[in-house]
């Protein structure tokens, strides 16, 4: 790899000065260039069909279209796509969505500089990259059965403290419905009660107090 041939990558994050920090780091290394930076998930479509960047540094909280979305429209249309999960979740449950999404790489924000460049280098060679924290917990991850999208919409009703009349007259369901709901997602999660059900799903990365 030489000057004349740089990795080319794009950067996506909403926060402006994570950017920055990130555009510093890879710039200085000779082999590699920013080509394109994304602030929210609909840009960073729109941005690898523009560039076709080798390696996407993705963000997994952002507005629009969160990263995990806009990784998977990416991938359907151009599967070669390369990306790296640069984030600050690091729950089970966010491992491993992002690495079932498509990630190569799964890294946390506050990785030294010199991992994240060997990450870059690694993925856009084809190799996954996972430091070991990270692998630790995946294997440590537990298989629960998925929420439903009708059952994650009452779940974080459920946070914002709703009752299930408030939820029902919300999502226009009947308070049966809802109460069917509770029961089946207090099942899924092995919760005793509601507030139990919320914890569990916030401390799994089900669900997050920004949805």
């Amino acid at each position: 790899m030489t000057r004349l041939n740089p990795i080319r990558i794009l950067l996506c994050d909403d926060h402006p000065m994570i950017r920055v920090a990130l555009r510093s780091t890879v710039n200085m290394e000779p082999n590699m260039t920013v080509v394109g930076e994304a602030v929210d998930g609909s840009e960073a479509v729109l941005m690898y069909q523009k560039y076709r960047p080798d390696v996407v540094l993705m963000d997994i909280n952002m507005p629009m279209m969160d990263g995990l979305e806009a990784m998977t429209t990416i991938l359907d249309d151009y599967p070669e796509a390369r990306f790296i999960i640069l984030t600050n979740f690091d729950s089970e449950e966010d491992i491993f969505r992002g690495l079932e999404s498509g990630a190569m790489g799964y890294i946390i924000k506050d990785t030294p500089q010199n991992t994240l460049i060997n990450a870059i280098h690694a993925v856009h060679n084809g190799h996954r990259m996972i430091s070991p924290d990270i692998a630790q917990k995946l294997s440590q991850r537990k298989t629960y059965p998925r929420l439903s999208p009708r059952e994650m919409d009452i779940i974080r009703l459920m946070r914002d403290g709703k009752s299930n009349q408030a939820i029902s007259a919300q999502l226009n369901i009947t308070e049966s419905t809802v109460k069917s709901h509770v029961k089946n997602i207090l099942f899924k999660l092995g919760a005793n009660d509601r507030t139990q059900a919320v914890t569990k799903a916030l401390q799994r990365g089900i669900l997050r107090n920004s949805d």
